[in-house]
């Protein structure tokens, strides 16, 4: 496990962390981002396998000290990913995983949650990152919620927290926690 930014653990070990809560009252307005030079694609996961989703969730996460989803078992995990409210979204370049959106629609009407979202390393600093968050608003949308919402926090991308806000998400409460770094190897 490399974390790109380890913070200063605080006097009992653990890592001090300020979580982010974001939502969009509005679907935006702007012009879709224009896709990918690469030959590329975006699929729906529908069924992954556990292998496949931990793949792909401790690809992107590897880096930001994702945990959540790596202290459930496969059958707890399973009963999430197969679930009817949530939708998973791979982009593909060149036909190689290079992120992906799992999409929450389990309070509907009122919430679509954009649950996990991220980049693969080997693709990020390509522009990947604005066109996936654009495509997976969109599909958000798509089922009329009154708001849709995400989080981000400070072990995430530096760039995230002002992306999301770059594309019409607004903070709405922060939290402190600490997480225990043992948790991320």
């Amino acid at each position: 496990m490399s974390i790109k930014r380890p913070p200063v653990p605080t006097s009992s070990g653990k890592w001090p962390v300020t979580i982010t809560y974001l939502e969009m009252t509005e679907r935006p307005t702007h012009a879709s981002l224009a896709s990918p030079a690469a030959p590329h694609a975006i699929i729906r996961a529908e069924n992954p396998t556990v292998s496949f989703y931990r793949y792909l969730y401790d690809t992107v996460g590897r880096d930001w000290a994702w945990t959540d989803r790596k202290v459930i078992s496969d059958d707890e995990l399973k009963d999430i990913i197969s679930s009817s409210s949530i939708e998973i979204f791979v982009l593909y370049i060149k036909g190689v995983p290079a992120g992906f959106a799992e999409l929450n629609f389990t309070n509907l009407p009122d919430v679509v949650d954009l649950a996990y979202f991220g980049i693969m390393p080997e693709f990020i600093g390509m522009r990947l990152g604005p066109y996936l968050l654009d495509w997976a608003i969109e599909e958000a949308w798509q089922k009329d919620p009154a708001r849709v919402t995400v989080n981000t926090c400070t072990l995430d991308h530096h760039k995230a927290l002002p992306m999301y806000q770059r594309f019409g998400f607004q903070p709405i409460r922060r939290r402190e926690i600490e997480i225990d770094p043992v948790v991320i190897d």
